[in-house]
């Protein structure tokens, strides 16, 4: 571990996302979650996922942040079924800088927002990433995360024009 790396642990602070804080986090997401990360992803990086968050669960959007400067981010929500006794927690965005990962910031972010979760009487925590996502499930894995389940997306393109054959009216 580097001097760098271990002052930055030592400063590191996980707090309740501001709205001065979007900015900095929709940046971050910009750079990580693009189409090259995840060409099926259901869910796409916008400002929206951020806002909505913000507006429904406040108190699950965090930034970690060191020297004044946000270096990562975690967004979630509960979801509670009519017909189940059990809350779930759903982390729907986990994101540290680019270059900055495997330091322990994104460790310190999810368990900062497992502790509120479980507060709020949560009692699963459901994540989903992209299957080539190798990194991320490893990260996951080391979190306590199990029982892997392989989902198929996917999509259909409404935009594209049909292509007509000439002479055939359609």
């Amino acid at each position: 571990m580097s001097v760098e790396s271990e002052h930055q642990e030592k400063d590191l602070r996980i707090r309740e996302m501001s709205i001065d804080d979007f900015p900095a986090v929709f940046h971050i997401g910009e750079e990580l979650f693009t189409s090259d990360y995840s060409p099926s992803m259901y869910r796409t990086w916008d400002e929206y996922e951020i806002t909505t968050l913000y507006n429904s669960d406040t108190e699950l959007c965090l930034v970690a942040e060191c020297g004044g400067k946000v270096l990562g981010f975690a967004l979630g929500t509960t979801v509670e079924k009519s017909k189940s006794s059990w809350k779930y927690g759903y982390l729907v965005w986990l994101g540290v800088k680019p270059g900055i990962q495997k330091g322990g910031i994104g460790a310190a972010l999810f368990k900062e927002i497992k502790r509120r979760m479980r507060e709020q009487g949560v009692r699963m925590i459901i994540i989903d990433t992209d299957a080539d996502n190798e990194a991320g499930i490893r990260f996951f894995k080391k979190q306590g995360f199990g029982n892997i389940q392989e989902h198929v997306y996917m999509t259909l393109n409404l935009s594209r024009r049909k292509k007509r054959s000439k002479g055939k009216s359609a």
